[in-house]
């Protein structure tokens, strides 16, 4: 075209008019022409050459992988040592290791350091371990007792000598080689690299790039993975997944890189990112890694994860501010960090380990004679290892991609790295041409995986606190077992689907993907739904429980002297800030003498210490409700059961007071042999013989839509009703309350209802608000501090209103505020109390004590919820108990209340 061009100039000078020059012109294209065409025909031929040669390769390089896969079949298990450092053996990183290994048919070794390990020391011959993996906090150990340059074919270590001691601070890094760089343009910080540098700032914005019309200039952190498989020559990968932290989302976010660089820049300057990302990345490891000799003297299989933290300042030029020598997880309290880690070590693992690590001097020499290689390029049997380890690489699906060699380099001189670039270009033509042939909404469609559950099973299952779970996590298992101390009141959960199609929720099917559960003492199961949402409707396909025990309160028997402490309230939740939080010497240790007068009197919890100064020296089964200067009476069953004769008691208001409702008929029938999570009206008619009558309607129905729950003059209307015939005294006795639904406004609609209905002279007993709602739990609503206290406020309105009206108070809120913590089971954190079923002839040995006490019953540890068990149950008759300490303390308060001594 440029010798067409020329011509035409001539042809149009004046000067040119000349026949002879024109001659000569012509003469000289022709020329030009022919020697061209002579240089094309000899590169095409050339090219058509390579390209033939590169196919040979690369088919025997695929009859070598079939021996060499054949041969490996027939090995004994591989050995695989995972040295954890100073990790804990139940924490995530670990068991996945031992997890992906074992299904890998490795037989794991976990032990700490190098030093101590008998395996490492004992096993390094040909029968010994072919993989050795150090964790973060043993590479330095690997550094000290592990000799790289002596390492045998076959073995594999997850590190790169020559990458930790470019970067890391346990091979002495931390940049050093920047001074020596060669390429003085690479945007990178010179302090990138060891622990030393602090947690980069957020990037401001100063843009040099225009972003394409729509999009704004990107500004973001970017934590991208490599994959270093080889330093001489330099292979690397670069993984698909990335964690980005921007200013909307300050704690990071697991995503896919090139979707997320689409949805911010654009098609063109998201493509332009991309390039520039992998340019940045494979500068600096070029430039920290000598290039100088290709082979000798280093680990042949070895392997390193990096972290690279890329700063986007509104150009689409990242510029590194951190190099990790793992996979970092995030800074922030965040489950993303963790998965993103796991999920970038299991592809690692998968992506290495099915490789051949070992290749017979017998087989090179029947394939390719005494040159192994193409083009009379002689390689040494390792260089034939890893161009057959690099093209398995390519031609395995992964979440890897290609980073180094990158398929657009120049060629270079016959030589092991031409050859490795020959093998990518040729994978590269390939997957050009499939991309190619593809309809663009399929190409659209690859970027978020759709379709069926295929696979639902879970990856992993994450928790804050880590929980250890039993046994320990596998996909194919779908129960387990956990414990957590008694302080540990809430975990947060996160279960990882194995496959992106799938959806996971927790408790339901419309259940949050990620929740904090409330622990309540004793068990609590958590249930994780792993469902198909291709559908119109979610399909549940597998189903997993956790099932979470925590523990009672440590506790210190007493067997000889001691004090007694007090407490109000715990300083974790100071309710009353004016009031002292806490366990405080007991001002009286003399017991009263006379029974309290009404239900509401002051009072505090007492418990037995050896000092009052720590609280894991006391004995808290013996803990109990102390009314200041009175007490209240413990019924015995005789005259609980006499006193409770044709009467019936009515009960409205939430699942706290069911709880009371349960116990009273537990205490009068001495079993219970009827219970359910009711959210409607019943009627009980069995107590007692026949003689007593319980009836209960639930109060509020909050899952209904508002203009669809009936008031509390409806609910309460047709309890009574339900429940008549009524006599107008204390034979009958209405309970009203629940956790933080009850206001002054209830207490003069039953006041209302009650005279309409004559029915002015019936025993009202209020049970006040309480504790709950005080935990950050997914899905329900969670009181501050300042609502807890305002609330607290609002139950003494609620208790002067009631004493004015004539009605008894329990002041649930001051029982359950010192013992927050002694949830049992629910979502609230407000129940105290549990309902267990049990199956036995011999229900349990219940014993209380007839004498006064200064508690309104028996401590949690006292096994004295029912008094008399002389009523025989058959063997398959199943029986309930309901148990829960604080439950218990204001339930008996209710009973003194109905039963006084003097009635």
């Amino acid at each position: 075209m440029r010798r067409l061009l020329f011509l035409r100039m001539l042809l149009r000078r004046r000067a040119c008019a000349c026949p002879l020059v024109l001659l000569l012109a012509l003469l000289c294209l022709c020329y030009q022409t022919l020697k061209v065409d002579r240089n094309q025909d000899q590169t095409r031929s050339e090219s058509q050459e390579v390209l033939i040669e590169t196919r040979r390769l690369i088919s025997a390089l695929e009859d070598l992988q079939e021996e060499t896969q054949a041969r490996s079949s027939q090995h004994r298990r591989r050995q695989a040592v995972v040295l954890v450092g100073r990790h804990r053996l139940s924490d995530p990183e670990v068991g996945l290791h031992q997890r992906v290994l074992r299904q890998m048919d490795y037989e794991v070794h976990v032990t700490r350091f190098a030093e101590t390990s008998s395996f490492l020391r004992t096993q390094q011959g040909a029968g010994g371990w072919s993989l050795l993996l150090c964790l973060s906090s043993s590479e330095r150990s690997c550094l000290r007792r592990v000799s790289f340059s002596h390492l045998q074919q076959r073995q594999m270590v997850n590190l790169l000598p020559e990458l930790m001691e470019a970067f890391a601070d346990a091979g002495g890094g931390l940049c050093h080689f920047y001074s020596r760089l060669t390429e003085p343009d690479i945007p990178m910080k010179p302090q990138s690299c060891g622990s030393s540098n602090q947690k980069p700032p957020f990037p401001p914005q100063h843009s040099d790039h225009a972003p394409s019309p729509g999009h704004a200039p990107l500004v973001a952190m970017v934590n991208v993975f490599v994959l270093v498989t080889s330093v001489r020559p330099l292979t690397s990968f670069l993984h698909e997944a990335g964690v980005v932290r921007t200013s909307e989302n300050a704690a990071g976010q697991q995503t896919q890189i090139r979707t997320f660089l689409l949805q911010q820049l654009g098609g063109a300057s998201s493509q332009q990112a991309w390039v520039h990302i992998q340019t940045v990345v494979g500068a600096v490891l070029r430039a920290s890694t000598n290039q100088e000799q290709e082979a000798g003297g280093r680990c042949l299989l070895c392997f390193q994860l990096l972290t690279f933290t890329l700063m986007f300042s509104g150009s689409t030029t990242p510029v590194v501010v951190q190099v990790d020598t793992a996979v970092a997880p995030l800074r922030d309290a965040s489950f993303s960090g963790a998965i993103t880690r796991d999920l970038v070590l299991e592809d690692s693992l998968r992506f290495l380990l099915p490789l051949p690590t070992q290749l017979s001097s017998e087989t090179l020499r029947r394939q390719y004679g005494g040159c192994r290689g193409t083009r009379s390029s002689c390689l040494s049997q390792d260089e034939f290892l890893l161009l057959l380890r690099f093209h398995q690489q390519l031609r395995t699906p992964s979440a890897f991609h290609l980073l180094h060699p990158p398929s657009s380099s120049s060629s270079a001189p016959l030589s092991l790295s031409s050859l490795l670039l020959r093998i990518s270009r040729h994978y590269e033509l390939q997957r050009s041409s499939r991309e190619a042939n593809e309809p663009a909404n399929q190409q659209s469609a690859s970027w978020q995986p759709e379709g069926s559950c295929v696979d639902p099973h879970l990856r992993q299952i994450y928790t804050d606190p880590p929980l250890t779970l039993t046994p320990p996590f596998s996909p194919a298992l779908k129960e387990y077992r956990a414990e957590v101390p008694f302080d540990t009141v809430t975990v947060r959960i996160r279960p990882e689907p194995v496959s992106a199609a799938c959806v996971v929720h927790l408790d339901n099917h419309r259940g949050p993907r990620t929740a904090n559960f409330p622990v309540g003492l004793g068990n609590s199961r958590i249930s994780i739904l792993v469902t198909d949402a291709a559908g119109p409707r979610p399909v549940v396909m597998t189903i997993y429980t956790v099932h979470v025990y925590r523990e009672s309160r440590p506790s210190l028997p007493m067997f000889g002297d001691h004090v007694t402490c007090s407490f109000l309230q715990d300083c974790g939740l100071p309710v009353q800030p004016g009031v002292s939080c806490g366990l405080r010497p007991h001002a009286s240790s003399q017991s009263p003498v006379r029974p309290c007068s009404s239900a509401h009197v002051p009072g505090r919890w007492v418990v037995p210490c050896l000092s009052c100064s720590d609280n894991r020296t006391c004995d808290w089964r013996e803990v109990a409700w102390q009314p200041d200067g009175c007490y209240h009476p413990l019924v015995e069953r005789p005259l609980l059961q006499d006193c409770m004769t044709d009467r019936k008691v009515l009960f409205i208001g939430d699942s706290t007071n069911r709880g009371m409702m349960y116990f009273l008929m537990e205490r009068v029938n001495s079993s219970l042999e009827d219970w359910g999570k009711a959210h409607d009206t019943l009627v009980y008619q069995n107590l007692n013989q026949g003689r007593t009558q319980v009836s209960y309607s639930y109060y509020p129905q909050f899952w209904l839509e508002k203009n669809q729950r009936p008031t509390f003059r409806e609910a309460l209307l047709q309890l009574l009703n339900r429940s008549g015939p009524l006599e107008n005294s204390n034979q009958t006795v209405l309970v009203v309350g629940g956790v933080q639904w009850l206001n002054i406004d209830h207490l003069r609609t039953v006041q209302e209802v009650l005279g309409r209905e004559s029915l002015s002279e019936v025993l009202v007993v209020v049970k006040s608000l309480g504790m709950g709602f005080h935990l950050p739990v997914d899905g329900i609503r969670s009181l501050s501090l300042i609502e807890i206290q305002n609330l607290f406020r609002e139950n003494g309105d609620i208790i002067s209103t009631a004493k004015r009206l004539g009605y008894q108070v329990i002041d649930t809120f001051s029982i359950t505020m010192g013992r927050y913590k002694e949830f049992l089971q629910g979502r609230c954190a407000c129940h105290f109390h549990e309902v267990e079923k049990r199956r036995s002839s011999n229900p349990p040995d219940h014993v209380a004590s007839t004498r006064r006490k200064t508690r309104a019953g028996p401590g949690p540890g006292s096994r004295s919820t029912v008094l008399d068990t002389e009523q025989e149950v058959g063997p398959n008759t199943p029986t309930y108990h309901v148990r829960g300490a604080v439950n218990q303390v204001y339930s008996e308060i209710l009973l003194s209340r109905l039963c006084p001594e003097n009635r």
